[in-house]
């Protein structure tokens, strides 16, 4: 294979990455606007369509196999390509968080916790997957190094939350009389709350593990990886 076509792949697969990336943060987006609008047509939006990012992620992996076999690369395409088939894994998992995101919504039946704000939580994990993959089309190693550290803040803001929540269960009056139904209806929602804000801490995490990736690709530098 010439080598001015081989570079036109690995071009066409780092665009085909960073489409991936948008389809992936608008299901994300769309969870989050589920579940704040109690919107279940758009949850189940959310799950139907998940297909669509597991069929992209089969064809990028084969594009990347497809490329190793194609032609020996040279140090930095190898990295490239490695990177890539990392970063669509973590695009994946992000969108299968988003489908759990979704599934809450659909089990869900009244507010709690109005002192959590799930939606700030889950915009600034969005802001991080899109900042990490802008990060990835740049090569923008500061950047990279940029979203670990607004991790940091990410994982205090959701352990805030956990604590927030815990402490009003503890704080709930439970006795006897509370009838059965009541009781495991709360311990649902609380469930379910927790279960929220887990994942999209991990939502935060995926950001630093493509930043991770991108730091490798470009510099060589595994520092980041985890």
């Amino acid at each position: 294979m010439a080598r001015d076509s081989y570079q036109e792949k690995l071009e066409t697969l780092q665009s085909d990455v960073l489409y991936m990336s948008e389809v992936v943060v608008d299901r994300l987006r769309l969870a989050l606007e589920s579940m704040e609008q109690k919107d279940d047509d758009t949850a189940w939006e959310v799950i139907d369509n998940d297909s669509e990012v597991n069929e992209l992620y089969l064809d990028l992996e084969e594009d990347c196999i497809d490329l190793l076999a194609l032609q020996q690369p040279v140090a930095g395409d190898l990295r490239l390509i490695a990177s890539s088939f990392k970063i669509i894994t973590d695009l994946e998992r992000i969108a299968d968080l988003a489908v759990n995101l979704a599934e809450y919504t659909l089990d869900a039946d009244r507010d709690m916790y109005p002192e959590v704000d799930i939606q700030a939580i889950g915009t600034t994990t969005i802001q991080m997957v899109e900042d990490s993959m802008d990060a990835y089309a740049a090569e923008d190693i500061d950047a990279c190094y940029d979203i670990a550290d607004r991790d940091d803040d990410l994982d205090d803001r959701c352990r805030r939350a956990s604590e927030t929540v815990m402490r009003d269960l503890i704080e709930t009056e439970i006795d006897e009389r509370s009838a059965e139904s009541d009781v495991e209806a709360l311990m649902q929602d609380v469930s379910r709350l927790l279960l929220t804000i887990r994942d999209l801490e991990r939502v935060g995490d995926h950001a630093v593990n493509i930043a991770a990736r991108t730091l490798y690709m470009v510099e060589k530098d595994d520092e980041l990886i985890y």
